[in-house]
């Protein structure tokens, strides 16, 4: 993908980001390159689960059914681009926790339909959107060959948070825009308070004072 087109992709995501990513994030992602590595294969296989998930929670929805069909198996090659990544880089695969963003977001879910489908493709497009907006931070940073990978991967997830924002569109057309603004804040919070571990999806690190690693935390 072209700076120009990184760019676009980069502004797109940003309109439905109630916040932006803090640059701490960056710097502690370029400082444990082999740790976000990790989290971003386990990412990429769980973006395909998601997918299939929806798919058996709805089956009665053939359009949506397809749509994610193709994108459970465009995210499982982008798992296998990843890993080959990793085998280059000498980084080994290893088994994580999970982070607290996504169980964050599944917590703001709403337990039945309706809502609850409204509420899957919004969490799914903001989790796609987040993605999209880091790897396009990131990849100017990083050396060849995650440069390349990095900005081809901000393209694809910025289409993919769009599948699933016009998914939501056509399921609730009167309540998606106030919803996604809800979640949407949501979803910034969890993105950007301190972490004790490094995740794709994570805040800054954090120490056990408090204190951003290297740098004073906001108050």
């Amino acid at each position: 993908m072209s700076r120009a087109h990184l760019r676009a992709a980069h502004e797109s995501v940003a309109a439905i980001l109630s916040a932006p990513t803090p640059p701490a994030w960056v710097e502690d992602a370029l400082a444990h390159v082999p740790e976000l590595l990790q989290d971003h294969a386990n990412c990429e296989k769980k973006a395909a689960s998601t997918a299939l998930a929806l798919m058996f929670a709805y089956p009665e929805d053939r359009v949506l059914g397809a749509a994610l069909s193709r994108l459970a198996r465009e995210e499982l090659r982008h798992f296998e681009k990843v890993t080959r990544a990793m085998s280059v880089l000498g980084v080994p695969y290893a088994r994580q926790r999970p982070g607290r963003y996504a169980q964050g977001l599944r917590a703001a879910v709403r337990a039945s339909d309706p809502g609850r489908k409204l509420d899957l493709l919004l969490t799914s497009a903001l989790i796609e959107a987040r993605s999209a907006e880091r790897f396009g931070l990131l990849a100017p940073q990083l050396p060849a060959p995650l440069a390349r990978l990095y900005a081809d991967l901000a393209g694809a997830e910025a289409r993919h948070f769009t599948l699933y924002l016009d998914f939501a569109h056509e399921t609730a057309q009167e309540e998606w825009r106030a919803r996604l603004a809800a979640l949407a804040v949501h979803e910034a919070q969890l993105a950007t308070q301190p972490d004790a571990t490094l995740r794709f999806h994570s805040g800054p690190l954090c120490t056990a004072r408090g204190t951003t690693t290297g740098r004073s935390a906001a108050p």
